[in-house]
């Protein structure tokens, strides 16, 4: 089996001091690293009946896409506003200094439907809860969360709870990790 890790490369003080940033450039680059990657995200969800996959922009759509087609199922993009040009649920949440909004195209998934969503990281998780919470307004059935990386001190899992939460890497402090992330800074959404 492949050792993913070997194509996560660590950049200290990125992109502030104190903050240690997985990048997955280097596996993204690597054909057999992105296939590997890519098998071990569907792993979980081969005989799961899943419908579609959903992803939040940008970097979860690296994943998305052929985590979909591997699954044999549908791909939905989750947008930042101004981004979807049709009809669309929208589900705004709090951050520490304002808000953000999340969009999805009201036919992009149907009631009832079994939904995997897919990340690149899981820190503290906000991110992937609003994408839940978006769902959850489609009346979808979120079978499960899937990321690549899982910075495991930050909460995310938790957070997430009562969903399945799969991960492929996960990075915790026996691995010297003092990492932060811009997902961080902000609280719980908020409907």
């Amino acid at each position: 089996m492949l050792d993913l890790r070997r194509f996560v490369r660590d950049i200290p003080d990125y992109p502030q001091p104190g903050i240690l940033f997985r990048d997955i450039t280097p596996m993204l680059a690597a054909p057999e690293a992105l296939a590997a990657a890519t098998e071990a995200l569907a792993k979980p969800f081969l005989d799961a009946k899943i419908d579609i996959v959903a992803a939040a922009e940008a970097r979860g759509f690296i994943f998305a896409a052929p985590l979909a087609i591997r699954l044999g199922a549908g791909f939905v993009p989750i947008r930042k506003p101004g981004k979807l040009p049709f009809d669309m649920h929208s589900f705004a949440y709090e951050l520490e200094y304002g808000t953000d909004e999340l969009q999805i195209h009201v036919d992009g998934v149907k009631p009832g439907q079994r939904v995997l969503i897919v990340d690149d990281l899981l820190a503290t998780g906000g991110t992937m809860e609003a994408c839940c919470r978006l769902l959850e307004k489609c009346d979808a059935e979120i079978v499960g969360c899937s990321f690549l990386i899982h910075l495991v001190q930050l909460g995310g899992k938790e957070r997430l709870s009562p969903y399945s939460v799969h991960s492929v890497l996960n990075y915790d402090q026996d691995d010297g990790e003092t990492e932060l992330s811009a997902q961080n800074e902000f609280p719980n959404p908020t409907v």
